[in-house]
């Protein structure tokens, strides 16, 4: 079992609130990603669910019990951090073993527990080294380890890939994810990178100055955000966002378009502008285009892209792709593009 629910929990560090009254409910088994800009309160939340931080208000329940006051070591949480926290002095087998030996588990188990965990996480040729001979994918694959023997109802990871390089990022995502469907056990799982979140959640909560904007599925955030914050947030390139004159008492608002619903069209189109930066990556190419009026646009195209920088060219976008949002930045799901939206150009 590994459900965690929140309950109206906060936390604050003197006069500052760094986490406003809060709920959420984890289910059992699922991959939770809490996403965010830097000093937003995700890991601060994930610190107060391990134990680590206490708690303002509110209760932190596991399981169904109220672990509020609970030591972090009598929660049955692993913590999984960005840092490996690996003894340098110790071999891959002993860093491991570490939690259980002072746990007192019996010999036999603990090299039994060892082993499942080296299969799980190919470490085994790689037992008798030092942290010191691995590389930082390898490192962060013993933290793991070290996490996995604990059999945990549920495991907390902090950044744990922000250490590693491109290559490494995306292969160590994978390997977590694997991890996941294998073990069948819930994690909460602490990001910045809106591309780790979206390609590894069940479910993603969004969160904003302390507080959780949106909790959904990838796709749902994607492609029904509550608010201006998550639509930006959510989505790589970033979504463009364009002011629009208020006309015949049409109250001021924006409109999102996403880079991938833009298009380049020989036709009038919605905006003219002369393509800037071009960055081709092969499969796809971004152009950046100099709008007057509005700014730059960001346009996904075909990797075989053959415009040029200083082309002048038209975009267009399908009307049930653009969204609009209110002068709170809230989604107005019933708005559609039409005559009373005029694009300041």
């Amino acid at each position: 079992m590994g459900s965690i629910t929140l309950k109206q929990v906060t936390k604050s560090f003197g006069d500052v609130n760094v986490i406003k009254p809060l709920d959420l409910e984890i289910k059992d088994g699922e991959f939770i990603v809490f996403v965010g800009p830097s000093g937003c309160g995700k890991s601060t939340l994930l610190r107060m669910i391990a134990g680590l931080e206490d708690t303002s208000s509110g209760n932190i329940e596991i399981d169904g019990n109220d672990a509020t006051k609970t030591p972090p070591a009598k929660r049955g949480l692993a913590m999984v951090f960005q840092s490996y926290a690996l003894y340098p002095h110790m071999s891959v087998r002993n860093n491991i073993a570490f939690p259980l030996k002072r746990a007192k588990v019996a010999p036999a188990e603990i090299e039994a527990k060892i082993a499942s965990a080296a299969k799980i996480l190919n470490l085994g040729d790689y037992l008798d080294r030092k942290p010191g001979q691995l590389s930082g994918g390898q490192r962060q694959r013993v933290a793991i380890g070290r996490a996995i023997v604990r059999q945990p109802s549920a495991f907390l990871f902090d950044e744990p890939l922000s250490n590693l390089d491109a290559s490494l990022r995306v292969n160590m995502r994978l390997e977590i994810s694997e991890l996941h469907k294998s073990l069948a056990t819930t994690m909460i799982y602490v990001t910045h990178d809106q591309v780790e979140a979206m390609t590894m959640a069940d479910r993603i909560a969004v969160f904003n100055g302390g507080v959780i904007e949106q909790v959904g599925t990838p796709m749902e955030l994607y492609r029904n955000p509550v608010n201006r914050f998550v639509a930006g947030f959510i989505g790589s390139p970033k979504m463009n966002f364009i002011d629009v004159k208020p006309v015949d008492g049409d109250p001021t608002r924006s409109i999102g378009v996403r880079p991938e619903h833009l298009k380049v069209t020989q036709e009038q189109g919605l905006w003219t502008g002369k393509v800037g930066v071009i960055e081709h990556l092969g499969s796809e190419t971004f152009l950046h285009v100099h709008v007057d009026g509005v700014g730059t646009l960001t346009i996904k195209d075909d990797g075989e892209c053959p415009l040029q920088y200083g082309d002048q060219v038209n975009l267009t976008a399908s009307q049930n792709k653009i969204m609009h949002f209110d002068k709170e930045g809230v989604t107005l799901a019933s708005l559609s593009w039409g005559d009373n939206a005029v694009v300041a150009q």
